[in-house]
C-alpha cells in the first residue's frame, strides 16, 4: 500500500510538471544517484530523491534490514523532524510519528544518588515538528526502509570508486559487483571508505571519552526502580568522581509480543496495523542507560569487552551510585552492552565540487548526545535533495547543485561538531575529569542547572535553546 501510494504521488507530481511547462527545461535524463550507506541520512535522502523522480540506489554493508545493534535512543528535534517531513511520503511521516516512543515531558539533571538538581518541563508533542521525539534507532531504520525494497541493496560493502572523464562515477564492491551513476554520495558513517579516498586530509580524532551503553527490559519491577519524574523524562546524571550518565525510559505503542496496546489512539492503531515494518522491528519497551568518562578511567582493552564483562565494568565505575541505578545496570541485557569510543571530525577547507560528495557522519562526525549527529545528517539529506531536485528540473547543473550543497553544509556541519565537543563531559580533557579541579567543575555545573531551573527567564531560555540547539537557522 505504501509503495502504491508513493507511485501515485509521483505520477501526480509528473503530471503537474508537464502542465506547468517544467518538461521544457528538464534535462533529457535525471541524474542517477548512488548512496553508500543505509543509515538515517542516506535513507532520508533516498526517499526525497525518489519523490522528486530522481533515480537512486542505496548500498548497505549489513546483510539484512535487522542487522546491527540499533536499538538505542536518539532524540529527533525540530531540525530532524522537518527534514523527515520534507523527504518522506506523507503517510510514512505519520508512521514515523506513530512509532516514536512516548515523548519526554521533562529534562532532568540528577546526581548519582537520584537527587534532583534541576528539572525543566518540555513542550508537549502536539506539533508534528516543533518538539523532541524519542526514537529507537532500529525502529527508525524500519520506517526508513519501508517501501524501499527496490532501492536498497544489502550485503554490499563498497571498497572504492573511480570517477570518469564523462562525469560519471563507478562504485566497486567487495563481491565484485559495480554500480555506475552520475553522483556518488558517501553516507557511510564515521569510518567512511568514501571520505578516506575522496578527502584523505579529513581527519577524525579521538575525543578522549568512552561510553558504555546498556539496555534494560522495562518490567513492573524495573519500572518501580525509577522515580516518576525521571521515568517521564530525559535525565542527565552528574556524578562525583568524574563519571557522567544519561537515563531514558522508552515506551512504545506495542507490547512485548509486538501487539498494539489497548490505549493506542485509533488513528495510530490503524496506521500501525497497515505498516509492514512492525514485523521486522524487535524493539520493545526498555530503559536505556549510558555512562561515560575520560578514556583514562577505562582499561586499555575496553573496546574488546562485551556482555557481562562490560556490565561488570559499569558496576565497578558506579560503586557509589544509588542502589536502584546499580540494580538497573545489573539487570541489563548482556547482548545490549556496547562500548563506544567517542570520535570527532576536524574541520576541513572547502574543496572543488565533483561527482562525489559526503553526508552526515561521513564528513562531520560529532560526539553523541541529544541526537545532534542524526539531526544534522537529516538536515544534510533534505538540503542535498533540494539541490539535486533543482538540477533534475533544469534549474542548475548537477555540479552546481553539489557545490551549493557543500557550500551550505560545511559551515553548519562543523559548527555542530564544535558545539557538541563543548558540551559538558564530551571532551576527555574537560575540567570535570581533572583530579584537582573536577570537584569544583562539578559543583559549578550543578549550580548552573539549579539556578537556571529556578529563575523563570533563564528557565524559558533554556527550554527554547533545547529545541534550537541543533541549528535550524544558521
Amino acid at each position: 500500500m505504501f509503495l502504491h501510494l508513493e507511485r501515485k504521488r509521483r505520477g501526480d507530481h509528473d503530471r503537474r510538471c508537464r502542465l506547468s511547462g517544467v518538461d521544457a527545461v528538464r534535462p533529457a535524463r535525471p541524474p542517477r544517484v548512488l548512496v553508500i550507506g543505509a543509515g538515517t541520512g542516506g535513507l532520508c535522502l533516498a526517499h526525497g530523491l525518489r519523490r522528486a523522480g530522481i533515480d537512486v540506489a542505496v548500498y548497505e554493508r549489513y546483510r539484512t534490514r535487522t542487522d546491527g545493534l540499533l536499538s538505542y535512543r536518539i532524540g529527533i528535534g525540530p531540525t530532524g523532524s522537518s527534514a523527515l517531513r520534507e523527504c518522506l511520503p506523507p503517510e510514512l511521516f505519520d508512521v514515523f510519528l506513530a512509532t516514536c516512543a512516548r515523548s519526554p515531558r521533562y529534562f532532568n539533571v540528577i546526581t548519582e544518588r537520584l537527587r534532583e538538581t534541576a528539572s525543566f518541563t518540555l513542550r508537549p508533542d502536539t506539533d508534528p515538528v516543533k518538539t523532541e521525539r524519542s526514537v529507537a534507532r532500529m525502529t527508525l531504520r524500519q520506517v526508513l526502509l519501508t517501501g524501499m525494497e527496490d532501492v536498497v541493496h544489502f550485503d554490499k560493502t563498497c571498497t572504492h570508486y573511480v570517477q570518469h572523464d564523462n562525469g560519471t562515477v563507478t562504485a566497486y564492491f567487495d563481491d565484485g559487483d559495480t554500480a555506475v551513476g552520475d553522483l556518488l554520495v558517501g553516507a557511510d558513517g564515521t569510518h567512511s571508505v568514501i571520505r578516506r579516498q575522496y578527502l584523505p586530509e579529513a581527519v577524525v580524532s579521538d575525543a578522549g571519552t568512552v561510553n558504555i551503553a546498556v539496555r534494560i527490559p522495562l518490567t513492573d519491577h524495573t519500572r518501580s526502580l525509577v522515580p516518576e519524574r525521571i521515568r517521564q523524562g530525559i535525565s542527565l546524571i552528574f556524578a562525583t568522581g568524574g563519571i557522567m550518565g544519561v537515563l531514558h525510559v522508552m515506551e512504545f505503542k506495542w507490547d512485548g509480543a509486538g501487539r498494539l496496546k489497548p490505549d493506542v489512539d485509533p488513528a495510530d492503531a490503524e496506521l500501525l496495523a497497515r505498516w509492514p515494518g512492525l514485523r521486522h522491528d524487535t524493539t520493545r519497551d526498555y530503559i536505556n542507560i549510558v555512562i561515560w568518562s575520560t578514556a583514562r578511567r577505562f582499561p586499555a582493552d575496553v573496546m574488546r569487552m562485551r556482555g557481562g564483562e562490560l556490565i561488570a565494568l559499569a558496576l565497578d565505575l558506579t560503586q557509589g551510585w544509588h542502589p536502584h541505578l546499580r540494580e538497573l545496570l545489573a539487570r541489563a541485557d548482556p547482548a545490549s552492552a556496547m562500548p563506544i569510543r567517542v570520535s570527532t571530525s576536524e574541520p576541513v577547507a572547502p574543496w572543488p565540487a565533483s561527482s562525489v560528495t559526503l553526508l552526515g557522519d561521513a564528513i562531520h562526525t560529532m560526539t553523541p548526545g541529544r541526537g545532534v549527529g542524526a539531526n544534522t545528517a537529516l538536515r544534510d539529506a533534505a538540503l542535498l535533495c533540494r539541490q539535486l531536485a533543482q538540477a533534475a528540473a533544469g534549474g542548475k547543473t548537477l555540479l552546481d547543485a553539489v557545490a551549493d550543497y557543500e557550500r551550505l553544509m560545511l559551515p553548519y556541519g562543523f559548527a555542530r561538531v564544535a558545539d557538541s565537543l563543548a558540551r559538558n563531559g564530551t571532551n576527555g580533557d574537560d575540567r570535570l575529569y581533572r583530579p584537582v579541579f573536577g570537584r569544583l567543575a562539578l559543583l559549578g555545573a550543578r549550580g548552573y542547572f539549579r539556578v537556571t531551573s529556578r529563575v523563570p527567564p533563564l528557565r524559558r531560555k533554556f527550554v527554547d535553546d533545547f529545541y534550537t540547539y541543533r541549528g535550524e537557522d544558521d
